[in-house]
């Protein structure tokens, strides 16, 4: 593989509508993050840039559905997002957001010269466009009925029942959500990225040149290879964007795919005056960290744009992941079926590397994989705190114990000592190679496994035992454990930021050097260790049941939300219903009846007599609640038994969505027998 001077890494600018999932983390922030602090660790000169996406529909739609503006609503999220990782510990050099000065500036500037240039097609199109606001409509801000599946509430770009692509005239009844009204087709003008020309040379980079790619990435970009690439239009009729750079262009802004990925090189911008150096040297080794959505954008069309401009470098890779479920089901932001970051430091202080090791240790590399917070639980309990967490601490406590917190000198050493030894350099070679080829999950397993060996030379080696006997010995195998421990706060640091600053500051070592890493006398005779404390803690069951009530609950939710109300029945005549007397009764003795557990038998006071009713609400009613409660009954309903209890009438019931009975009753006391009109 080539050698690099520098790397520039991105990871892809969450999009500022909403908070950051645990989805996110697995699929980008993280993998990210981990190579970053790796490459750190190493010496290398390495930038890594985010931001927030803040145009497009969504923010728009959201704004509308709050009430408020655009910027608010951006403002808001970037906020909430900026802080959630920084106390995650995402690493980013610059966090910036595409609303900034520089980024407007930017894009403008790299819009303008391709359209200087001649790279772009002027193209006149019929859109949608709503009369009633006065305003040419987005895909999104278009609904009708998806003409594959029937569902009546399909956008202009996608039916998200049965997940297919749509054009918003593909819509049966199409309406807009703006005004409700029916839509007008008119036409307008815009530029488009004649992404068809460049396909040559894109094919041949890709297919040909990076083979080495993930077969994922690889194989996505050969199926739009394969279909042939079309042109794409790189600006829209929007308000919230930035605004089309040429005459003629009022009311038009950027695309936001043409928009966002710029975003990097505007952040790289605000970040240092060197910024070129970073985007446009040949020896500078660009990485783009994506979720599997973004393929198409980070290794066709931003690449495409980059050609056209001339002067920048290309990405070396992009490692992207596929998707990350929540408890078998597909992570949702609309249905609030995910695992928030910002709700997850709140709740789980001080365990942010819990976290970081388990999406790790479940990242959807090659395929979807799927989190729950059982596996949460196990891998916290099982090999944080009774591998990681056990081995550091019988290490610095044995070593207090038997030689006040200093490290011992090797006197006696064996060929198990030695053996040993030799495995830390292997683990850290196996870490390196993983973490080289994007393999985050193997890394961190690489990673694990020297803790296991310390706990394995631990439980064999028995010191508590063999003190008494042989001091010595003890020395030796206190020695070997503590450079176990040293090399731990190396190598876990692209993982388990906070967990090795813990180890360090234990061991009274700063170093987090990577070279240093692998040797087996960081720690030399005589060192001085400060006072050992628990790197984890057990999580119990009740706090996981609480986290999966909190998910029952946003089921539910959904359940009711998506629910349909029961469908009209006939219509009656005005004769038919003024033939029902429907009245005011009062409850006067409620009893369950014997032998059944839907029924109650009701003795009510109708204005007109004292009669009993027989009614089948007793899962959602106790007797002794309903007694004295006023209630509509349909007095005159004709008497029928039920287990040999006459009943004469009924009382009238409402029945929520998901079958819950309420009483139907006055607002306030009224007369017993008073009818309903």
């Amino acid at each position: 593989m080539k050698s690099f001077k520098r790397y520039m890494i991105t990871s892809a600018l969450p999009y500022a509508n909403g908070p950051v999932h645990i989805g996110h983390l697995a699929g980008v922030y993280i993998p990210s993050d981990i190579f970053t602090r790796y490459l750190r660790a190493k010496g290398v000169d390495v930038i890594s840039v985010c931001g927030s996406d803040e145009h497009g529909v969504p923010i728009t739609i959201k704004a509308r559905q709050e009430n408020t503006t655009p910027q608010a609503i951006v403002d808001k999220y970037n906020a909430i997002i900026k802080e959630s990782f920084e106390k995650f510990g995402i690493a980013f050099d610059i966090y910036s957001r595409t609303t900034s000065k520089v980024h407007y500036e930017t894009a403008s500037e790299f819009f303008r010269k391709l359209y200087d240039k001649g790279v772009f097609i002027e193209k006149t199109t019929e859109q949608y466009y709503d009369e009633e606001v006065g305003q040419f409509l987005a895909d999104r801000y278009i609904m009708g009925t998806c003409p594959h599946c029937g569902n009546e509430k399909a956008y202009g770009d996608q039916c998200e029942k049965c997940g297919t692509s749509l054009n918003p005239t593909d819509l049966k009844d199409p309406k807009s959500m703006l005004s409700g009204s029916k839509p007008v087709l008119k036409s307008t003008k815009h530029w488009f990225l004649p992404l068809d020309k460049f396909q040559p040379d894109l094919e041949k980079w890709i297919l040909t040149d990076h083979k080495e790619w993930k077969s994922n990435v690889y194989g996505q970009c050969k199926s739009w290879f394969d279909q042939g690439l079309q042109p794409r239009a790189v600006s829209r009729d929007l308000d919230w964007g930035v605004p089309v750079p040429v005459e003629g262009a009022e009311g038009k802004v950027l695309y936001v795919w043409f928009d966002a990925p710029i975003g990097y090189i505007s952040a790289t911008k605000e970040l240092t005056p060197d910024w070129e150096k970073y985007w446009k040297d040949p020896e500078t080794r660009l990485i783009h960290f994506i979720g599997k959505d973004n393929i198409v954008f980070h290794c066709i069309i931003f690449p495409a744009m980059l050609k056209a401009e001339g002067s920048y470098i290309l990405p070396d890779n992009v490692p992207a992941n596929e998707f990350l479920n929540l408890e078998g089901d597909k992570i949702s932001t609309s249905r609030n079926w995910a695992v928030w970051l910002h709700e997850y430091l709140e709740e789980f202080p001080g365990k942010q590397d819990v976290l970081r090791y388990v999406l790790t240790a479940n990242m959807p590399e090659t395929k979807d994989n799927d989190f729950t917070w059982k596996d949460f639980q196990t891998r916290n309990n099982s090999e944080l705190v009774a591998i990681l967490g056990n081995f550091v601490n019988r290490a610095m406590v044995l070593t207090k114990k038997y030689f006040d917190s200093k490290v011992p000198a090797i006197k006696e050493i064996d060929e198990y000592d030695r053996e040993t030894l030799a495995e830390i350099p292997k683990i850290k070679q196996s870490i390196e190679k993983s973490l080289d080829e994007f393999r985050f999950r193997e890394a961190l397993k690489e990673a694990m496994s020297l803790a296991r060996l310390g706990n394995k030379y631990l439980a064999d080696t028995e010191p508590w035992k063999v003190f008494k006997t042989n001091p010595d010995k003890v020395a030796t195998i206190l020695n070997v454990s503590m450079q176990i421990t040293a090399n731990l706060g190396i190598l876990l640091e692209p993982f388990l930021p906070f967990t090795s600053e813990k180890i360090r500051n234990m061991i009274n070592y700063s170093s987090k050097s990577w070279a240093e890493a692998g040797t087996d006398n960081l720690l030399q005779p005589g060192h001085q260790l400060n006072e050992p404390e628990l790197l984890f803690e057990k999580i119990e069951d009740d706090v996981i049941e609480k986290q999966l009530n909190k998910l029952r609950k946003v089921k539910e939710e959904n359940e009711k939300a998506n629910a349909k109300v029961a469908p009209p029945k006939d219509l009656v005549t005005y004769d038919e219903f003024s033939k029902m007397d429907i009245r005011v009764a009062k409850v006067l003795e409620a009893e369950r009846v014997p032998k059944t557990q839907k029924l109650l038998k009701l003795k009510i006071d109708t204005g007109l007599d004292t009669r009993v009713i027989v009614s089948g609400i007793a899962e959602f009613f106790e007797p002794e609640n309903l007694i004295g409660k006023q209630v509509v009954v349909l007095a005159n309903l004709e008497p029928r038994k039920i287990r040999g209890i006459e009943s004469k009438g009924m009382i009238l019931m409402a029945e929520d969505i998901d079958g819950k009975l309420q009483l139907v009753s006055p607002l306030g006391m009224v007369s017993n027998g008073s009818t309903v009109k």
